[in-house]
């Protein structure tokens, strides 16, 4: 495949680490990015990376916020000419039963889980139209398949991600452009290790494989859905849940 330019949203992130290092290992530029609150967090990221020969580069921007994710995009074409592949990884909890939900707490995870992939997508859909290849994959959830005890904002925002996934693909079928949901299980990451124990353990029991899946698998995934010989492949839900939920 040739090179191309990858902007992987909430890159930083373990999972979002997984899949830069996953795209860069395909040979393509790739740009992390991140809030503009982690600027100082996002430089000392590049730097680790880059003294293990990982090149990356970085965008900040506020992808809950349109404009902001569009001077993002705008600065990314201004350097590169544009965006090839777009990973929408950026993504919050803010748990808590719905009678007890606090408005901000709904609309925090709507604007960075749901809407994020509205603000972001929007501004380099018509490039990759223009271009006649595209390649956008969204992260959403099991919970947003099947749903979760004190998640009804992340379950919600989750199962829009595919809903939109499944739409656009049709809008950019005709011109090389595929958009497909990878949509991951329990994740063994910095935040599921906050998790307290006994539940972590509990959630664990509840998974057939027994265990939580790595960053680096759903790395996988998603690189194997970005590949240019994965042209057919579109309006696809790709389930990495150890079993966990499955659907016909």
């Amino acid at each position: 495949m040739q090179k191309k330019v990858a902007l992987v949203t909430g890159g930083v992130g373990d999972i979002g680490t997984a899949i830069c290092k996953e795209l860069l290992d395909q040979g393509h530029r790739v740009v992390a990015g991140h809030h503009v609150f982690e600027e100082e967090a996002a430089r000392q990221w590049q730097v680790e990376h880059r003294r293990n020969g990982d090149e990356f580069e970085l965008a900040a921007g506020d992808v809950a916020n349109f404009e902001s994710a569009k001077a993002m995009v705008d600065r990314l074409r201004g350097r590169f000419g544009g965006v090839d592949i777009l990973v929408n990884c950026a993504g919050i909890t803010r748990d808590g039963f719905l009678k007890k939900l606090d408005p901000e707490k709904w609309y925090d995870v709507i604007n960075v889980n749901l809407n994020s992939v509205f603000n972001v997508t929007r501004q380099v859909i018509m490039d990759m139209m223009s271009r006649n290849f595209g390649r956008i994959v969204n992260i959403s959830s099991v919970n947003g398949q099947k749903g979760q005890w004190g998640q009804t904002n992340y379950s919600a925002a989750k199962a829009g991600v595919h809903g939109f996934t499944m739409a656009l693909a049709q809008e950019g079928a005709r011109s090389g452009v595929t958009v497909n949901t990878v949509s991951p299980g329990y994740v063994k990451t910095r935040m599921t290790a906050a998790i307290d124990s006994e539940i972590l353990d509990s959630i664990v029991q509840a998974i057939p494989m027994a265990r939580m899946a790595t960053p680096r698998e759903v790395a996988r995934a998603v690189g194997f859905l970005c590949q240019e010989d994965s042209g057919y492949i579109t309006g696809a839900n790709l389930p990495i849940n150890g079993g966990m939920f499955t659907s016909f």
